[in-house]
């Protein structure tokens, strides 16, 4: 099978020759630049290579394609880029500011950025808010100038498949632009402002996500986007709430994609298991990344459960086994994963969200190594 076939065909959940594996092919399954700098210069690619940022937000990089080729990867990413209006610009201290104003503030070299304040911070929850907002422009073409581009170079140089990374859903980018905790209350407080924001920002995704899938819709495997319904402890929300208030939403987001027949790859960090029936209906053909460390995502029982209808992406711990673990732990860890993950297709294998600064070398090697291994032929 070429790369592409594989993901595709366990996208179907029908056995590949092998378990795909993927670095770099989406918002959250790609690298920290620290460690990303020590594994091209372990591997005698240079350890100052150029950078290429997935999202300067989380320091997360495009991997270079001879470090994709060298271990055998089988995603790619395209990206959007910055609007030529008001694109992300970096403040005197360090911060970033986005186009939607909120403020990003840096947690440390080579660390994560954290939005730290927004539009409607400490704002009372008034509908007025979201049509007084001035909403970013999704045709901008700036978003899509080089899309074209990166994803014709990726076909001409590999036969991987091709991901559109789309960003955020509404369930994030209510919590950037309020906060945490205000948007998690007005779930219960305030669910008409809620609604009325996340109604005007889908219009803004489904608009900026038809134009990229008509740029690129030829040249594209899978799509995908974020929207954390997790916590380590259990659901951000009831499942009733988000059957109320988010399915539908999400539910218009997948159509649109499916007018273009894609497949939609959802990113939710946590312990979502209670959500995945629904994510199923909804129109979600897999999951990333498949937090085991959280409550109640067990690997082996969610395959059970859901492996008939819903693919896999991720499930190789990054909170203990990458960064603390031996090389025999990930070793372990992989064999683990794909045995309950994998059989009958239905799997992606890579780390659980991005690997970290702290990541060894040697384990993030010994988990592809592990994945050529146990994975199959």
């Amino acid at each position: 099978m070429t790369h592409r076939q594989r993901v595709l065909t366990t996208l179907k959940r029908q056995p590949p020759d092998r378990v795909p594996v993927d670095l770099g092919g989406t918002l959250a399954s790609t690298i920290n630049i620290h460690a990303y700098r020590r594994l091209m210069a372990h591997l005698g690619f240079g350890g100052e290579p150029p950078i290429a940022y997935l999202s300067r937000r989380s320091n997360s990089v495009l991997p270079d394609e001879r470090l994709l080729a060298h271990l055998d990867v089988d995603c790619r990413a395209v990206i959007l880029d910055n609007p030529d209006v008001n694109p992300e610009r970096a403040l005197p201290d360090g911060s970033l500011v986005d186009e939607w104003g909120i403020t990003w503030r840096h947690l440390g070299e080579g660390q994560h950025f954290i939005n730290a304040d927004g539009p409607f911070y400490d704002r009372e929850p008034d509908l007025a808010l979201v049509e007084k907002f001035a909403w970013p422009d999704p045709l901008d073409p700036g978003r899509i100038r080089t899309l074209r581009g990166q994803a014709e170079t990726h076909r001409a140089r590999t036969d991987a498949a091709i991901i559109l990374v789309l960003g955020v859903g509404v369930v994030h980018q209510i919590q950037f632009m309020r906060g945490y905790a205000a948007a998690l209350e007005d779930l219960i407080a305030a669910p008409d402002f809620l609604q009325a924001f996340m109604e005007r920002y889908v219009d803004f995704w489904i608009r900026l996500t038809e134009r990229a899938l008509q740029e690129v819709g030829d040249l594209v495997d899978v799509a995908m986007f974020g929207d954390d319904l997790g916590t380590q402890q259990g659901p951000v929300m009831s499942p009733a709430l988000y059957r109320r208030l988010i399915k539908p939403v999400h539910v218009r987001m997948a159509q649109t994609v499916k007018r273009f027949r894609k497949p939609l790859l959802l990113h939710s960090c946590g312990s979502v298991a209670a959500f995945i029936p629904d994510l199923i209906e909804a129109g979600f053909d897999a999951l990333h990344p498949v937090q085991v460390s959280a409550k109640d995502m067990d690997s082996a029982s969610l395959k059970r459960q859901f492996g008939r209808d819903i693919t896999f992406w991720g499930g190789i711990d990054t909170q203990h086994v990458l960064p603390r673990g031996t090389r025999q732990d990930v070793r372990e860890e992989v064999r683990r994963r794909i045995g309950d993950l994998g059989p009958g297709g239905g799997y992606v294998l890579g780390a659980v969200h991005n690997i970290q600064a702290e990541v060894p070398v040697e384990n993030i090697l010994a988990m592809f190594e592990a994945a050529r291994e146990f994975g199959g032929s």
